[in-house]
């Protein structure tokens, strides 16, 4: 089903890494969005048209806003690909696992911080959502996104136009495989809109969690990682 795919554990350890992680993105991206003043997490095409939109109308103040965490997310892939760079040759622990700790305990931070704070929990959230997608991005060769779903979408998309025209079961398989993770992420995302209603700032923690969980589950099993390129 999946190209260089090891054995058929590893292969449900890593979809159900890659199912909390997209889980844990939609959650995100609605607790920000219902809880935190109505920025987006993950989604910074929706953020720079508002803040275009709000500089253009010369609501400064507003623009700043949705700049902020645009920047953050920026920072985020940087901070990543730092981690890469200097952990990639450590036997001891995946710089994977590492990047999924710090988020854990980012988010964790983020549930204390108070209403009058919401620029720094959006800064922050939208730094731990970079590095997230910038860290788990292939599964067995295959690419994929966690904190967004348009390109899951066309690929899913794209695999079914495949399927129909050749009727290669596998691409079937694959392309249902990325529409289940579309469906995994709006139901993080439900979760996320009622409990970030319900708890508020602390809703967060689900997510911090789930991610918390990412590197147990990595951590256990040896051959995760390579699945999770």
């Amino acid at each position: 089903m999946w190209d260089r795919m090891g054995s058929k554990g590893q292969m449900s350890e890593s979809a159900a890494v890659v199912a909390m992680l997209c889980i844990s993105g939609g959650f995100q991206d609605a607790y920000t969005f219902n809880c935190r003043d109505g920025v987006f997490a993950n989604a910074q095409t929706g953020n720079m048209v508002l803040m275009g939109q709000n500089f253009a109308m010369g609501n400064w103040q507003l623009g700043v806003r949705y700049l902020l965490p645009v920047l953050a997310f920026a920072v985020g892939i940087y901070a990543a690909e730092k981690i890469r760079r200097g952990l990639r040759q450590s036997r001891r622990i995946h710089w994977r696992q590492v990047v999924a700790l710090s988020e854990a305990f980012l988010l964790f931070g983020v549930g204390f911080l108070p209403q009058e704070t919401n620029m720094l929990a959006n800064m922050l959230v939208s730094f731990v959502c970079a590095m997230q997608v910038q860290s788990f991005r292939k599964l067995n060769g295959n690419s994929y996104a966690t904190t967004m779903c348009i390109g899951n979408l066309r690929t899913a998309t794209e695999l079914w136009c495949s399927y129909r025209s050749t009727g290669d079961r596998g691409l079937r398989q694959k392309s249902l495989l990325y529409y289940g993770f579309i469906g995994i992420f709006i139901v993080g995302a439900a979760f996320g809109g009622v409990l970030a209603g319900i708890c508020r700032e602390r809703a967060i923690w689900i997510s911090s969690l789930l991610l918390f969980a990412v590197f147990l589950m990595m951590f256990r099993e040896k051959g995760l990682e390579g699945n999770l390129r």
